[in-house]
């Protein structure tokens, strides 16, 4: 039966056509499906209000990105058989597959010790029973053990599909204009040296702009400091409902959100038909979001004033850092919240949230970004661009950060 073409209207790459029936039927699968109801940037949209667009979108690009850099490298006279194109492109259209409620925001907070790409392997694995084994390639290629390496770094590398598209997306959608990169070029400037993905000598600026792209957008928008503190406000609320639960309280929750307010599931029960993953696949952004409504009226102080907070963009004040704050300093904040709100201050401690959070855009250790010449040499990108490692690229930034509820003066 001759595959249906279907185009997808897509307002950051135009028309996007799904590339064969087994994609069609990946994409209507239900726990595919489900990545619309999960924001790409989870709270992001309380900064930048546009920023509403889903895992869904993004791996349909991703997909799209990777459909035309496979034609350009053919084009350039690589052999590229249909299975491993086919291997790649369900990889990629998968690689998210795994992400949970506000993506990234609750990373290890529902589920502990597994992060997304561990879970999206045990939900691919699952998928791959129903579709005969059809699967095995592109698992293979984000275990990155496929027999040909240059796959594995467009689907997960420094140079990859995933990050092309989210750039783009993310730029276009918060209309951060310093984010937005020269897809077409990058693409056309990919090439295959040595079982490596390379860069042409003639795109070696178009990557300079990439990498400082990324760097902004991790400062201006990922760790935005407002997003952070809306970020770690519902970390801590569902936690917080965890407590509740092991002290016997009932905080109103859907089945699939009281399955994890009440168990930790190891990696066993996330594995097959086990019950972990069933309800892991049935949770999205509308089980936590239900659940923060219904939160800001219960009677803990600490989960009303968190999950009010988050429903009502009152969000807490958060000081960025170069050094830890002092303990001085918190045991100030925690008496004036104890304070303020007539409470002991193990409860204030659920308030008064501190970390760090750190960004380092390119490293030259880590499957580096390799120059491919004219005269066939391979040169380290850093090598060739000495500014990149001067504006920032290759260190590793640190920011510590203090967050706290606005009704504390300072």
């Amino acid at each position: 039966m001759p595959h249906r073409i279907k185009i997808i209207n897509d307002p950051v790459h135009g028309f996007v056509t799904i590339p064969g029936e087994i994609q069609f039927r990946l994409i209507e699968h239900q726990w595919f499906q489900r990545l619309r109801r999960i924001k790409q940037l989870g709270l992001t949209y309380l900064v930048y209000p546009a920023a509403l667009h889903a895992r869904f979108q993004h791996s349909l690009g991703a997909m799209h990105l990777m459909v035309r850099t496979l034609n350009y490298l053919i084009s350039k006279g690589h052999d590229i058989s249909p299975q491993e194109r086919e291997d790649a492109i369900n990889a990629i259209l998968l690689h998210d597959i795994g992400h949970g409620p506000f993506s990234h925001t609750l990373e290890n907070t529902i589920v502990t010790g597994l992060d997304h790409e561990q879970l999206g392997r045990a939900i691919i694995r699952q998928i791959d029973k129903e579709f005969d084994g059809a699967l095995q390639g592109a698992m293979a290629i984000l275990e990155g053990r496929y027999h040909r390496q240059f796959l594995c770094q467009l689907v997960s590398g420094q140079m990859d599909m995933d990050r092309m598209d989210y750039l783009r997306r993310d730029s276009f959608y918060t209309g951060v204009a310093e984010g937005f990169i020269n897809v077409d070029r990058l693409l056309a400037m990919l090439d295959i040296a040595e079982d490596e993905l390379v860069i042409e000598a003639k795109g070696v600026f178009t990557i300079e702009h990439f990498l400082a792209a990324r760097r902004m957008m991790y400062w201006q928008v990922y760790l935005h400091k407002t997003v952070l503190a809306a970020e770690f406000m519902l970390s801590n609320a569902l936690l917080r409902a965890r407590h509740l639960v092991k002290e016997g309280r009932q905080p109103e929750a859907s089945s699939s959100l009281r399955y994890f307010l009440e168990n930790k599931p190891n990696p066993v029960d996330l594995e097959g038909d086990a019950a972990g993953l069933r309800q892991f696949t049935n949770l999205d952004d509308v089980d936590i979001f239900a659940a923060l409504k219904q939160w800001q009226y219960d009677n803990d102080v600490v989960l009303s004033l968190l999950a009010s907070g988050i429903v009502n963009r009152k969000l807490f004040r958060i000081e960025l850092l170069d050094e830890p704050p002092a303990e001085e300093m918190l045991q100030t904040l925690l008496h004036g919240i104890a304070g303020y709100l007539n409470i002991d201050e193990e409860k204030a401690g659920w308030l008064l949230i501190k970390g760090q959070t750190s960004n380092q855009v390119y490293n030259p250790d880590h499957a580096p970004i390799r120059v491919l010449q004219k005269n066939g040499a391979l040169t380290g990108l850093h090598e060739l661009l000495p500014a990149i490692g001067q504006a920032g690229q290759l260190v590793t930034v640190t920011k510590h950060f203090v967050c706290y509820p606005k009704f504390i003066k300072r």
